[in-house]
C-alpha cells in the first residue's frame, strides 16, 4: 500500500469519525460499525457499513449511511466513493437511495411520511442532556448558577458546546450550563434539581444502549474487542 493510498484511507477513517449513531451520540468507527475502509491507487473508495442487528431501525440505519456519505464525499482527490450498509432488511432500499442522493421519504417511497430532521434534532436534544450530565459531575460545587465559562476546559465540555451549537443553542462562555435543549432557556433554580436527575437519566440510558449495541455486534459478527474499531 503506497503512502497515498495510506493517507487518503486514513482520511476517509478520519472522515467517518465524525460521523455519529444519533441514538448513542457515538462515531461510527469506535462503535465499530465501519467494517471495511479501503482506497484503490486510483482514488476509489470502499466503504461498508454493519449494524448490531438485522431490524434496527431503518430510520436510524438510514441517517447513518447518508450522513457517512456526506462525510467521506468531502475528502479531497477521492475519484470514486462506494458505500454501502450490509447485512440489514433495508439495506437495498437505504443503499439505492442514499447513492441517488435521495431523501428518506423518496427511498422509502409510500412508507415513510416525513424527513429524518425532527428525529436527528431530538437525539440531539438528548446528547445535550447526556452531555450536561458529565459536565456536571466532575464539578465540585453547585451548577445551578454557573456558566459555560465558569466550567474547567474538558472534552466533556466541548463536545456539550459542540451539541448545543448544532442546535443554534447558546454555547459561549458567558451562556448558562443548565438550560432547556428544547427552548434554550436557562432553567430556573427551582427546577434544576428535576433538570439534573433527567439529564442523568439520559446519559445512564445512552450509555447502556451503547453498551448493548456493541456486545450484539460484537457476539453478530464475532469480534474481538480490538478488532471492533479498525475496519
Amino acid at each position: 500500500m503506497t503512502a497515498v493510498v495510506t493517507g487518503a484511507r486514513a482520511a476517509v477513517w478520519a472522515a467517518l469519525g465524525t460521523v455519529r449513531d444519533p441514538e448513542l451520540d457515538e462515531p461510527l468507527t469506535g462503535l465499530g460499525f465501519v467494517a471495511r475502509c479501503e482506497v484503490s491507487d486510483a482514488g476509489h473508495a470502499v466503504v461498508r457499513l454493519r449494524l448490531p442487528t438485522y431490524f434496527c431501525a431503518p430510520n436510524f440505519a438510514f441517517l447513518m449511511v447518508a450522513d457517512a456519505y456526506d462525510a467521506a464525499a468531502g475528502v479531497p482527490g477521492l475519484t470514486g466513493l462506494d458505500i454501502r450498509l450490509d447485512d440489514h432488511f433495508a439495506s437495498d432500499v437505504i443503499n439505492r437511495g442514499v447513492a441517488a442522493r435521495q431523501g428518506f421519504v423518496a427511498s422509502f417511497e409510500g412508507e415513510a411520511a416525513d424527513e429524518l430532521d425532527t428525529l436527528r434534532h431530538d437525539f440531539v436534544r438528548k446528547a445535550v442532556l447526556a452531555g450536561t450530565d458529565r459536565v456536571c459531575r466532575s464539578l465540585g460545587r453547585d451548577p445551578r448558577s454557573l456558566t459555560l465559562g465558569d466550567v474547567p476546559p474538558s472534552p466533556d465540555l466541548d463536545r456539550l458546546r459542540a451539541r448545543r451549537r448544532e442546535l443554534g443553542l447558546p454555547a459561549e462562555d458567558g451562556d448558562p450550563l443548565l438550560l432547556d435543549p428544547a427552548t434554550g432557556a436557562a432553567v430556573a433554580p427551582a427546577d434544576a434539581k428535576r433538570h439534573l436527575a433527567f439529564a442523568r437519566l439520559t446519559r445512564t440510558s445512552m450509555e447502556a444502549n451503547s453498551g448493548v449495541c456493541r456486545g450484539m455486534l460484537r457476539v453478530r459478527y464475532a469480534l474481538t474487542s480490538e478488532e471492533e474499531g479498525t475496519g
